[in-house]
């Protein structure tokens, strides 16, 4: 009896998608005669019913397209904007869900889109997720899809802007997407020889930036390139921060909660900016002229590697193999050469970030990369 599956990919978009949908699709129609559904625009439609077949002719020729066909959202299932108003419109995914008799839901995503699949599992669906995100911050994968093109994007530009730093006498401030790991920019900076890292797990302290730069330049080397996280912090951000998350979490059930949110969030909205801020102080400090390059969403976009098209077609394929097997309530991960289902549980609430004794942070130290702590 054929099984039908249900499809949707879910947050930020990311290089690979379209991928990962076309090797899901191909080898649940070709090897096992299942029946998929892509349901667009994330959670949002499949609460809302908007669907389109995936078969051969819908997938044909997407392998090299960046973005997604089914479109997306960061729309929650127990938290979706309706009418004005916040609502659990769980129940309501799970009518569609039966409304078309589906066997499986594949969802399509990163930390948030594995913890709102999680809790479609808690009202008794079968669900499978797919992990992307060019940030690499899913647990218990080794990799996911869309980070290599990202990386790739992001140390091309780095390649570019050498050359204009070095005709200018600047620094070149380069920041990279990351809130709260710096996979993105500690690989990218390693790669393309970038003068400072600096990344979220590693606070820094500016007069020790500023210092490395002024060294170089006493040294014959009139220019920089700083690779910064979105997400890094000061050592007195990073401070402030620690200090007002304690506060929230001793006192959120004993003070106004409400207080205690605005406090904090006006404690992370120093983030914003922080990059500018950073280059300005830079210049004032070392004397030379600094400019700011923002990549941003830059990194999303365009055709995926052939890294991440293999690495998506991966997963896909073996997704379709799981849901065969009826294993269900997990994520497709990679381990080494191979594929492993990790039950959802493990994965949810947590995030990988990247560990102080790194090979990477070990190889940049050693190369004499400036990471802003020492």
């Amino acid at each position: 009896m054929a099984k039908y599956i249900g499809v949707l990919t879910s947050g930020g978009d990311s290089p690979g998608l379209n991928a990962a949908l076309r090797g899901i699709g191909k080898a649940a129609d070709g090897q096992y005669g299942m029946q998929v559904i892509g349901f667009r625009d994330g959670f949002r439609g499949l609460m809302e019913n908007r669907t389109v077949l995936l078969n051969r002719q819908t997938l044909s020729g997407i392998l090299t397209l960046g973005g997604t066909i089914l479109g997306t959202s960061r729309d929650k299932p127990h938290k979706m904007p309706v009418g004005g108003k916040t609502l659990d419109m769980r129940d309501a995914i799970v009518k569609n869900y039966e409304k078309h008799h589906l066997d499986c839901l594949v969802c399509i995503g990163g930390g948030g889109t594995q913890k709102n699949a999680y809790k479609l599992v808690n009202k008794g669906l079968n669900i499978i997720t797919l992990p992307k995100t060019i940030d690499n911050d899913v647990v218990l994968t080794d990799i996911t899809f869309g980070f290599d093109t990202a990386l790739s994007i992001a140390v091309n530009a780095i390649d570019r802007l050498h050359s204009t730093a070095h005709s200018h006498h600047r620094i070149i401030v380069v920041e990279i997407m990351g809130h709260s790991t710096g996979w993105l920019a500690l690989g990218a900076g390693l790669a393309g020889g970038a003068d400072v890292i600096l990344i979220p797990e590693i606070s820094y302290d500016i007069n020790v930036v500023a210092e490395s730069i002024l060294k170089r330049s006493r040294h014959g080397s009139p220019f920089s390139i700083v690779a910064v996280a979105e997400g890094a912090k000061s050592k007195e951000q990073d401070a402030a921060l620690k200090k007002m998350s304690n506060k929230f979490k001793k006192n959120g059930n004993t003070e106004d909660k409400t207080k205690l949110k605005t406090e904090l969030a006006a404690v992370r909205s120093l983030q914003e900016g922080s990059t500018l801020r950073l280059a300005a102080m830079l210049e004032d400090l070392t004397s030379l002229e600094s400019r700011v390059t923002i990549l941003g969403h830059l990194q999303r976009g365009g055709t995926p590697s052939a890294a991440d098209r293999l690495l998506a077609t991966k997963l896909g394929t073996a997704c379709a193999d799981y849901i065969e097997k009826g294993v269900f309530g997990v994520m497709v991960a990679i381990r080494g050469h191979g594929t492993v289902p990790v039950p959802l549980e493990k994965v949810v609430g947590q995030r990988k970030i990247v560990p102080l004794d790194h090979e990477w942070i070990k190889s940049a130290r050693a190369v004499g990369t400036c990471m802003g702590d020492k």
